[in-house]
């Protein structure tokens, strides 16, 4: 109506609307082609039609870097790769697409042997290249492993293997049994490189070699480069062409990289306040030794957590069960070795915890690199003592990432948070009125003499108490040395622009407390670990510390009337005068800086006067 009372004002907006309604197209058609230019990579490398409706059902859209650098090498060369990947990269497909275009169907010997550290990987690339060629014919692919039937395994490969997945040990035996023949192998993957090393499999690797012909593909793939993995390319590659490809999925944006410090007899202590902390956790404990993992993940158990572990000495059976659990979410922690883990490719990961700093940065982003997929925000924590924050420093300049360090939560913060995640869970749970009905009228007699507030008070303690008792005067858990040095340097400038106030508390030695115990205190009072804390004095029935003056209505309302270790505690301002009552359990101001001892001998003194009558 406006358009034909006013004409102009109608053609104006016509044509601005034509304007911005061409710039939309061209954006959109901008989108369009970037998205058929992805679609097309995997038709333009050239493969089968049969391998593009295989990866179009399993949904590739568009082609990972180490494929898009890979695929057509392989594709139209017979020259050797060097590839520096990690997990979740898209490795499989990058190898295992060529391997399979290449593979002639009528012969049914050996034409490509891809070799792996363990039986998880290795089941699972066995996997990942029989649902590439499921819709071709004739092409068989064995797996083979230890912790299985060796006789299986090698009725299997009587039949007709043109492509075999090993680990290194299974292989040798089947090569010294003449069961699997490698003399007309066309090409030779080495998957995980660094890691079959690092697990001793070195004279296997240079054995199974050493049977292969002289004339092959050798394609290695490998998450460092170390002097063994150099070594192995000069002995058995010749002139390979180097690839490298970015980690996937490890971008900061995604992934928050948090460490803990604590004194190392507190690390299981820690653990488990992280994973009360939060209730919905899905995540991977790493350990360093199969000790340590059966260690703490038998505590987890026992404690009543949702966790279990996969080490080496679990039979196969056993590890399929723990592994398929754990993918189906039956299991909320899995506790593992670096090399146990290998194979386990879970996209929905929360966290992934690693309980000892791992050795090098590269293995920190690798496991890192297991949560934060698919576009999923996820936690990657390091729990460390004092002499790790070296490394911790050096990760972050080396692999560009920035760690924020947390404190361990408090008794108070983990009751606080499971209570909400109870009372959610509760809003949340499905009611199946059929179910339930015929009980219905017994419950509501029970109950009836409850008012709605009781009943709630009443169902919350029941499901609730066992936080509430394990963490009643939880001691606090941080190792603040290292950030007490940090901050008092720091203070030094910090105290030219922000006076300090001096504070009485009458808790002391006679209490168990110590500076770190009285920071912890102090910080969990004001919810943060940013305040400026100056001088500390520990004595045995009060003490004082230093604060920044702006903290100073806060930490008062915050500690005072708190109970630490059965006595309430009273905060006041150092340089005031003391109230009367106060007078017999803290001296005044002037001797605030006095040694303990000095005050039992003036009080001795003074308890003397009164006896013999005299006048001070």
């Amino acid at each position: 109506e406006q358009w034909t009372v006013n004409p102009r004002v109608a053609s104006s907006s016509l044509a601005t609307g034509a304007k911005n309604l061409s710039k939309l197209r061209g954006f959109f058609l901008l989108i369009i082609n970037n998205i058929k230019k992805n679609m097309n990579f995997f038709k333009d490398a050239q493969l089968k039609n049969e391998l593009l409706k295989a990866i179009e059902d399993l949904g590739y859209k568009k082609p990972t870097e180490i494929q898009e650098k890979t695929i057509p090498h392989l594709l139209s060369s017979d020259s050797d790769i060097i590839a520096t990947a990690q997990t979740g990269t898209g490795k499989t497909a990058a190898f295992g697409l060529p391997s399979i275009q290449l593979t002639e169907a009528y012969n049914t010997d050996t034409q490509t042997l891809v070799l792996c550290p363990t039986r998880e990987l290795c089941i699972q690339i066995t996997n990942d290249l029989q649902s590439y060629s499921k819709y071709l014919n004739g092409i068989n692919i064995v797996a083979v492993y230890g912790g299985a039937s060796i006789d299986n395994q090698s009725r299997a490969l009587r039949k007709g293997a043109q492509i075999v997945v090993a680990t290194p040990g299974r292989a040798k035996d089947l090569i010294k049994r003449k069961r699997l023949k490698l003399e007309n192998v066309e090409r030779v993957i080495l998957d995980e490189a660094d890691e079959m090393l690092s697990m001793g499999f070195k004279d296997d690797l240079e054995s199974i070699l050493g049977k292969t012909p002289s004339q092959k593909q050798t394609l290695l793939f490998s998450a460092t480069m170390s002097p063994k993995i150099i070594a192995i390319t000069k002995q058995y590659m010749q002139s390979p062409l180097q690839i490298s490809a970015k980690v996937a999925n490890t971008s900061p944006r995604n992934v928050k990289h948090v460490y803990y410090m604590v004194h190392a007899k507190d690390r299981y202590s820690a653990l488990k306040r992280i994973a009360d902390i939060n209730p919905s956790i899905y995540g991977i404990v790493f350990c360093r030794t199969r000790k340590e993992t059966k260690d703490v993940s038998n505590k987890l158990m026992h404690d009543g957590y949702n966790a279990d572990a996969i080490h080496g000495d679990l039979s196969q059976a056993q590890r399929d069960e723990v592994m398929g659990r754990f993918r189906k979410r039956k299991l909320q922690i899995l506790v593992a070795t670096d090399v146990a883990a290998r194979g386990l490719d879970v996209d929905d990961l929360s966290h992934v915890i690693n309980y000892n700093l791992p050795d090098d940065d590269e293995t920190y982003i690798h496991r890192s690199g297991r949560t934060g997929r698919a576009g999923k925000k996820g936690t990657s924590i390091v729990i460390i003592h004092t002499r790790e924050s070296k490394k911790i420093h050096f990760i972050e300049k080396k692999s560009k990432i920035t760690f924020v360090r947390e404190l361990i939560p408090s008794g108070k913060d983990i009751c606080e948070k499971q209570l909400y995640s109870l009372i959610n869970k509760i809003e949340k749970v499905e009611v199946d009125e059929h179910q339930i009905e015929p009980f219905l009228p017994s419950i509501y007699k029970k109950l009836e003499w409850l008012s709605r507030e009781e009943l709630i008070k009443h169902f919350v303690s029941a499901e609730f108490n066992r936080f509430l008792s394990y963490y009643k005067n939880a001691r606090d858990l941080n190792d603040y040395s290292k950030s007490t040095r940090e901050k008092n340097k720091k203070s030094k400038s910090d105290r030219r622009k922000s006076s300090l106030i001096s504070f009485y508390i009458n808790i002391g030695t006679k209490n168990d407390l110590n500076p770190a115990r009285l920071i912890g205190l102090i910080n969990e009072a004001l919810n943060s670990g940013d305040a400026v804390i100056g001088k500390i004095e520990i004595l045995k029935k009060f003490s004082f510390f230093e604060i920044e003056a702006s903290m100073d209505q806060k930490i008062k309302s915050s500690l005072q009337g708190q109970e630490f270790e059965g006595v309430k505690i009273k905060l006041e301002v150092a340089n005031e005068k003391p109230k009367k009552s106060d007078r017999t359990e803290r001296p005044s101001s002037r001797g605030s800086r006095g040694r303990d001892n000095r005050s039992s001998r003036r009080s001795s003194r003074n308890n003397q006067e009164k006896r013999s009558g005299r006048k001070r």
